[in-house]
């Protein structure tokens, strides 16, 4: 029989969150890409929580759309309830967060592939990987002794190529759990992908193995809704996306609901943990810590007399309801016993039963901070697969692999966003620098700088490397720069417009509640007052152009907590400094005398790019730090 070969530009292997943004970016810049799947119904599938954002998701997805990506103008379009989190804070923490419509969500964006020029969808199993020795001594920057030249499926197709984007998700031999039962299937009973992870090791990629888990799904007309509290959507929804117009998103939302579990519920739960693949030694991957399921909450919290349960719609047109809080990998019949004791829930009757996925995935200390493999050139990763978890984190990586793998194949830069640009930076900062033995989440309280990295600033941080990558066009990158004269333009106006202590003055700010003048002050310095806005003051502001509510929004931003910004400004100059430190490829840490032996092996192990980012790596001191920068000035002056 005759071997199939195709010859393509790049290869994506799997179409879940990442695989779709690294796909899509790659065939937007103009190179021929082939995205495989082990099926095409499970594009873009959301195998776990049926929504997109939340505490600080929202901001990955506000930066994936800022920076060229889809996920935040497909949620725009498939979402069926929005709220804005964490309002009650400062703006360093809103996050949006909307619930999808699932069948809605993996349609749409489908769709959005299949009309992609440049891009042809597969479904096959990649099966191996296919390289050649590779000799890096001309690039000084570069360590690689393998290039990937393409792939093979299980029928045998191989498919030449430049590069190939690996975001296989939670597929590679995946095995569910449901107490006692075990299914060797990836989510959803979907088929694993069981032959890649052979070549991986076979090519002297590090594999590890993860473990995450997803709750029951209830039939929606078995449930009590009246013992729960309602929970409503924002009145005036916010876009994802940048480029939504926020009239086409004001609809007609559905109702989550919240409910709690009890003592009788943790007593049934108690009683069979000998019967958890967790605690009988069964499940031999490590779960994430941020999203545990309900027997490690009541094992880990047993002084917390009840937890929160969420009922959220998997759609529209269905009545599956998603208990979200409640993940669990117990038998069928414990399942049913424990969903039982919660409020609302005496009745439910389960339409798919809760489960826990082990996975294969690899140590990404072995990734460039380009998502490039350090010791393959051209092979590129993206999403769980990395060691994450969340569809954002996903799509996020996926979007950064294929630009760099696109940008690696045009022979220009590429790009690498660090902690003070984006959450994505931190995310992938986190990921190749620091031990990760369970899956990595994002979370506001991991970026040092996250005044500067609002969700509402996106696209001012974003949209030029965007542009110059190739992705966002022209006349979008230049809504922006318009957007941020307006925004400097008013602001200085602000500054520059001032008040007297005249009577009507001064009766204004008694009737809101604010101190009189004893001196003149101009308009940024009363909008600093709590009780004062923008809004408020137009009544004492002839002066004023309408304006649109995004950049009065940066306006209040900037001038409210200008004081704030500056400090983290001050501490970002400090922070380049360490990144722009280089370490060369070929610095052998054996030659650093008086470097502490643990943080030797660790700097071999990673082999940091920037001394910043050896600073960040677990068990290097600021001592060590102080040795190695010695050793630099030394290595430099030799060189």
């Amino acid at each position: 029989m005759a071997e199939i070969r195709e010859k393509v530009d790049v290869c994506v292997v799997g179409a879940g969150h990442a695989g779709c943004e690294a796909a899509l970016a790659c065939a937007r810049l103009g190179l021929e890409t082939v995205i495989f799947t082990v099926s095409v119904d499970s594009i873009a599938l959301m195998p776990c929580n049926p929504n997109v954002g939340g505490t600080s998701k929202g901001h990955l997805v506000r930066e994936i759309d800022a920076l060229g990506g889809e996920m935040g103008k497909n949620i725009d379009k498939t979402f069926i309830q929005s709220k804005m989190l964490n309002k009650s804070k400062g703006p360093a923490v809103h996050s949006l967060r909307a619930q999808a419509d699932k069948a809605d969500y993996s349609r749409a964006m489908r769709k959005v592939l299949e009309n992609q020029e440049h891009l042809t969808i597969k479904q096959a199993e990649v099966c191996e990987l296919l390289s050649e020795s590779y000799d890096s001594s001309s690039e000084s920057d570069c360590i690689a002794t393998k290039k990937v030249t393409g792939v093979k499926t299980f029928t045998g197709a191989v498919y030449e190529c430049k590069a190939v984007i690996l975001c296989t998700g939670t597929y590679l031999k995946a095995r569910c759990l449901c107490g006692e039962a075990i299914t060797y299937t990836g989510p959803n009973g979907l088929q694993a992908a069981n032959h890649l992870t052979d070549s991986l090791i076979n090519h002297g990629i590090e594999i590890q193995r993860f473990k995450t888990g997803t709750p029951a799904r209830m039939d929606g007309n078995t449930i009590d809704y009246s013992k729960m509290e309602e929970q409503l959507g924002d009145e005036k929804v916010i876009p994802f996306s940048f480029s939504t117009n926020p009239d086409d998103v004001q609809i007609d939302q559905v109702s989550c609901w919240l409910t709690y579990t009890n003592e009788k519920t943790h007593e049934i739960i108690r009683a069979n943990l000998d019967r958890s693949p967790i605690y009988a030694g069964i499940i031999e991957g490590t779960g994430p810590r941020y999203c545990p399921s309900i027997e490690d909450k009541v094992v880990k919290f047993a002084d917390k007399e009840r937890h929160q349960v969420f009922i959220e719609p998997e759609g529209i047109h269905t009545n599956e309801m998603y208990v979200g809080g409640m993940s669990s990998s117990l038998p069928e019949d414990v399942q049913l016993a424990m969903y039982r004791t919660v409020p609302g829930l005496e009745h439910c009757k389960i339409v798919r039963n809760a489960y826990a996925i082990e996975y294969d995935c690899i140590n990404p200390r072995q990734l460039y901070p380009t998502l490039e493999f350090k010791d393959i050139k051209g092979l590129f990763s993206g999403g769980q697969f990395n060691g994450s978890s969340g569809y954002e984190e996903a799509a996020a990586q996926g979007l950064i692999a294929g630009m760099n793998a696109a940008l690696t194949i045009f022979g220009k830069e590429p790009i690498i966003l660090d902690r003070s640009q984006a959450y994505i930076g931190v995310l992938i900062d986190d990921l190749v620098t620091k031990e990760n033995l369970e899956p990595y989440r994002m979370m506001t309280s991991r970026a040092e700088y996250r005044l500067l990295l609002r969700q509402d600033n996106a696209d001012l941080r974003l949209r030029k490397i965007g542009y110059e990558a190739g992705l966002v066009p022209e006349e979008v990158y230049k809504a922006t720069v318009y957007k941020k004269k307006l925004i400097d333009r008013e602001i200085e106006r602000l500054k520059n417009t001032i008040i007297g202590a005249a009577k009507d003055n001064q009766e204004f700010l008694l009737s809101h509640g604010s101190a009189t003048l004893k001196t003149a002050a101009s308009l940024a310095e009363l909008m600093c007052r709590p009780e004062l806005n923008y809004k408020v003051l137009s009544e004492i502001d002839s002066n004023r152009e309408p304006l649109p509510e995004d950049v009065i929004e940066q306006v209040e931003i900037e001038i409210k907590y200008e004081g704030y910004i500056e400090r983290q400004h001050r501490q970002v100059e400090q922070y380049k400094k360490m990144e722009k430190k280089r370490i060369p490829s070929d610095l052998d840490y054996n030659d650093v005398s008086s470097l502490r032996l643990e943080a030797r092996q660790k700097l071999i192990a990673y082999k940091p790019v920037s001394v910043g980012q050896a600073s960040r790596i677990s068990g290097v001191s600021p001592a060590d730090i102080s040795v190695l920068l010695v050793y630099l000035e030394h290595y430099k002056s030799k060189s």
